[in-house]
């Protein structure tokens, strides 16, 4: 992999004998090495803020877009991320029949190879399974199992991720219920919230060690009945009820390192009727609350389309109101073609230029994404450099 190279400099003054001599100031390109380097060695964050601040409203909205585009043609694909997106998504349509075949289509994803982006996938195994090798233990096996089934089966599953050059897996279902009608039943990992929170820090801490692993669909979905690929589930459970049953498995899952948490299109009404995607007050309380430092996610900004309500309707809006309430990354999946994610940009940027989206909202999401892309770029170095620590084959 290459790395970036920054030219060190000697700034300050000059003795020449007795002498003092004032050295000509730096010029731009100099100051910036120095204050790339001196990011570097800061660390991923460091130097996830110093990108930031160079780059455009543009390039900063792109940034935090992950889309999707069906296929799997490498030259399509290239294209399609060489508009800077932060992210891409691989869904059935993307999995080459080969599987030798699929480490090439996600290197087809990486336009800089200095700042590769998330590449991400829904492997839960199981009900949601998108690589046709993945035979590990799932959750309607795991649920009524030792804990350390789920630790196995997740360490096995994020090595056969990660080997395909997947970065990410949205592939930890937080979610808990006991009701076996629920439509997230045969995809939860626990029925009670205790046996749940077990599993979720076993699968957690199991895939942390190959790639980035995401909790999902905060702030539950068990609690609210419907399917969110069709509707807005809701439910009247309050706060205090969250955090005694609801939350259980997600803080579990937060305490054992998990990198992200992807935000379901449902609605607590008791505390806020929107969508807990599109709810400030969601995004506080897993910050505030739950100390959550890594990357939010949406999911799906193509489900609230799907959902008939007019209010959201317009992917393009319901990313900027996303992005306002405190997610990091915006995803798009259903309806997205080649063409939406230019539309996502443009309309961010726009937002931002109008003064509805902050500007510092958009860069603090923008911080966060890079940072998690420079920290998973760097553990893929070291890898390269030392074949034994890398998932095993």
């Amino acid at each position: 992999m290459r790395r970036r190279r920054a030219a060190g400099l000697l700034i300050g003054t000059a003795l020449i004998g007795a002498a003092t001599v004032t050295p000509l100031a730096p010029t731009a390109a100099e100051a910036s090495a120095v204050a790339e380097l001196s990011a570097s060695r800061g660390g991923p964050e460091a130097r996830a803020e110093h990108l930031v601040a160079t780059m455009s409203t543009a390039e900063q909205a792109a940034s935090v877009v992950m889309g999707h585009i069906p296929g799997t043609d490498a030259g399509a694909l290239y294209d399609y991320m060489a508009q800077g997106l932060g992210g891409f998504i691989l869904m059935g349509a993307n999995i080459p029949a080969a599987d030798a075949e699929l480490a090439g289509l996600t290197d087809a994803l990486v336009v800089d190879p200095d700042l590769p982006p998330l590449i991400a996938i829904d492997e839960e195994g199981g009900i949601v399974a998108r690589l046709p090798d993945d035979d590990f233990a799932a959750s309607t096996v795991l649920k009524s199992s030792p804990t350390e089934a789920t630790a196995d089966a997740f360490l096995g599953r994020a090595s056969l991720v990660a080997r395909a050059g997947i970065t990410v897996n949205f592939g930890t279902v937080a979610d808990v219920t006991a009701d076996s009608a629920s439509f997230i039943y045969g995809r939860a990992l626990g029925t009670d919230p205790q046996g749940a929170a077990d599993r979720v820090a076993a699968a957690t801490e199991a895939q942390e060690g190959f790639l980035a692993s995401t909790l999902k669909h905060f702030p539950g979905h068990g609690a609210a009945p419907g399917d969110s690929h069709h509707v807005i589930p809701s439910t009247g459970e309050t706060l205090d009820q969250w955090r005694e049953r609801d939350a259980v498995p997600f803080v579990a899952g937060i305490e054992s390192g998990a990198s992200l948490v992807m935000f379901g299109h449902l609605a607590y009404t008791s505390v806020d009727a929107a969508p807990a995607s599109l709810s400030p007050r969601w995004h506080e309380i897993l910050r505030d609350d739950l100390g959550f430092e890594g990357v939010a996610v949406t999911d799906d900004l193509g489900m609230l389309q799907s959902s008939g309500i007019a209010e959201y309707a317009d992917p393009v809006a319901t990313a900027v109101a996303a992005l306002g309430a405190g997610n990091d990354l915006v995803l798009m999946i259903a309806g997205s073609t080649a063409a939406t994610a230019g539309e996502l940009i443009a309309g961010i940027t726009a937002a931002v230029d109008a003064g509805t989206l902050p500007a510092d909202r958009l860069a603090e999401a923008a911080t966060r994404v890079l940072s998690l892309r420079l920290r998973l770029s760097a553990a893929q170095a070291d890898w390269s450099l030392c074949p034994a620590c890398a998932p095993a084959s």
